[in-house]
C-alpha cells in the first residue's frame, strides 16, 4: 500500500530543494529552460496525442459528460496552443526581483519592496492536461516549484506532457524536481497534500465545485481558488441588438464547458428585442430555462426552478431573467453570482460604468464576451486559474500572482533612538 503522506513528504523537500536552486537561475536560463520545454512538447507530438486517445477512450466508456470529454481533449491544434502558452510565458518580464515600490524616510534608510516567489506550490486539478503546462511555465518562470496533481481521467496526457516538460528544463540545467507531478490517482493523494503544511507553501485548486470545496474544507495550506464560474451577461435597454445576439451567442456556446462561459442571461424588461436574442440562442443548440416573462417570448424555452440561477452548467443551458434595470441585474448577480465575470451589454456609458463600479466581480466587462476571461487574452501568457477571492490575487492568476514580496532596508549604519 503506498504511504502517500511519506509520497508527499518526498516530494516536497525534493521540491523545496529545487525551489532554493532556482532562486539562483537567472531570467535568460529560466526563459532558456521553457522555450526547451516547448520544443519538447512539440517533438514529443505522436506520444502525447497517443496518451491523450487513452484517456479519452477511458473517459467515454466511464460515461464522462461532453463538457469535460472536450476539456480533457488534445488534437494538433491544441497542442500547438499548448506548446506556444509555454513560449509566451517565456517571453514575459520575470516578475522576481521588481522593486514595488521604494521610500527613504528622514533617518537616511532606504525602504524597497521587492517581488519573491512563493515557494512551493501544490496545484490540484481535472480534466485539463493543458493546465500541466500552463502550471509548470508559470511555476518556473516565476521561480517557485510545483507539485502537480491532475486528475485520473487526464493521467496519461498528464504524464506525457510533463515528461516533455521536465526534459526541456533538464536540458537547460535546471532541476526537474521543480515540476513534479503526482503519478496517484487516488483521492488519497489530494489529502496529503493539502496537510503538507511547511512542505508546500499554497494550494491552488482548478476543477469542479466539489473538488474545490474539498480543498477549502480540508487544507492546512493557504488556498487560492474560486468555487463557480456563474457568469452572467445583462443586456441593458440601451444595447445594440446585432452586439447583443453576438456576445450572448459567443458567451454561452463557443465553449460551454469553460469557467468563463455565461450560465445566466439577465435581459432589461425594456429591452426593445429579446425575442430574436432568445431565438439566437435556441437556433444556436441552446437549452434556455427562464421565468414567466421569459417563457412568453418564446414556447422552447422551459421554466426555471430556483435552483437553475445558481447553477454552473458547463453545458449548453442557460438560465434567463427579465429585470427592471441596471439596480435590479446588480441584485440578482449579488444574489446569485459566483464573482467570477459578469458582462453588461450596453450603449448608455453611464450605465455601464455604474454597472462595472458596482458589480463585485473579478473580471466586469463592457460590450465584450465573457469567453475573453483567460489570462491568455489578458496578456498573461498563461493561468493558473481565475480567483474570486479578496485576498492576494484576483482574477487570472499568472506570473504576478504567484509572487509575493519582501521587504529590502538599506543603511548606513543607523540605529534606533
Amino acid at each position: 500500500m503506498t504511504d502517500h503522506v511519506k509520497l508527499i513528504a518526498d516530494m516536497g523537500s525534493a521540491a523545496r530543494t529545487a525551489f532554493a536552486k532556482l532562486s539562483g537561475a537567472s531570467d535568460a536560463e529560466k526563459a532558456l529552460a521553457l522555450r526547451a520545454s516547448a520544443g519538447k512538447l512539440r517533438d514529443d507530438r505522436d506520444l502525447i496525442l497517443q496518451a491523450n486517445r487513452s484517456d479519452m477512450q477511458r473517459a467515454g466508456k466511464s460515461g464522462l459528460g461532453d463538457a469535460m470529454l472536450d476539456r480533457l481533449m488534445i488534437d494538433e491544434e491544441r497542442l500547438e496552443s499548448i506548446a506556444k502558452a509555454v513560449e509566451n510565458v517565456a517571453a514575459l518580464p520575470d516578475p522576481v526581483g521588481e522593486i514595488i515600490d521604494r521610500s527613504a524616510p528622514p533617518n537616511g534608510l532606504v525602504m524597497e519592496r521587492v517581488r519573491v516567489p512563493l515557494g512551493v506550490i501544490g496545484i490540484i486539478y481535472e480534466s485539463r492536461p493543458n493546465v500541466t503546462a500552463d502550471a509548470a511555465a508559470l511555476g518556473l518562470r516565476s521561480g517557485n516549484a510545483v507539485i502537480l496533481r491532475g486528475g485520473s481521467e487526464a493521467i496519461e496526457s498528464n504524464r506525457a506532457i510533463h515528461r516533455a516538460m521536465v526534459a526541456g528544463i533538464a536540458a537547460e540545467c535546471l532541476p526537474a524536481d521543480a515540476i513534479q507531478l503526482v503519478q496517484m490517482t487516488d483521492r488519497a493523494a489530494v489529502g496529503a497534500m493539502l496537510k503538507a503544511s511547511g512542505l508546500i507553501d499554497i494550494i491552488i485548486p482548478r476543477g469542479g465545485k466539489s473538488l474545490v470545496q474539498r480543498v477549502q474544507d480540508e487544507a492546512r495550506v493557504p488556498v487560492l481558488a474560486h468555487l463557480d464560474g456563474i457568469c452572467h451577461t445583462y443586456v441593458g435597454k440601451d444595447a445594440d441588438q446585432n452586439k447583443a445576439i453576438a456576445i450572448a451567442v459567443n458567451a454561452k456556446m463557443r465553449r460551454t464547458g469553460i469557467c468563463g462561459a455565461m450560465e445566466t442571461l439577465l435581459i432589461d424588461q425594456d429591452y426593445p428585442a429579446p425575442g430574436p436574442l432568445l431565438r439566437a440562442l435556441i437556433d444556436a443548440g441552446c437549452e434556455i430555462r427562464g421565468d414567466d416573462a421569459i417563457m412568453e417570448l418564446d414556447p422552447r424555452t422551459v421554466e426555471a426552478s430556483e435552483e437553475d440561477w445558481g447553477t454552473e452548467y458547463l453545458e449548453p443551458i442557460v438560465s434567463a431573467r427579465m429585470v427592471q434595470g441596471v439596480d435590479e441585474a446588480l441584485v440578482h448577480i449579488a444574489e446569485h453570482g459566483s464573482h467570477h465575470t459578469d458582462v453588461i451589454v450596453t450603449e448608455d456609458q453611464i450605465a455601464a460604468d455604474e454597472f462595472m463600479r458596482r458589480a463585485d466581480s473579478a473580471i466586469v466587462m463592457h460590450n465584450a464576451s465573457s469567453q475573453f476571461a483567460d489570462g491568455g487574452e489578458f496578456g498573461l501568457g498563461a493561468e493558473i486559474g481565475i480567483s474570486t477571492g479578496r485576498l492576494h490575487a484576483r482574477g487570472p492568476v499568472a506570473l504576478e500572482g504567484l509572487t509575493t514580496y519582501k521587504w529590502v532596508v538599506r543603511g548606513t549604519g543607523q540605529v534606533r533612538p
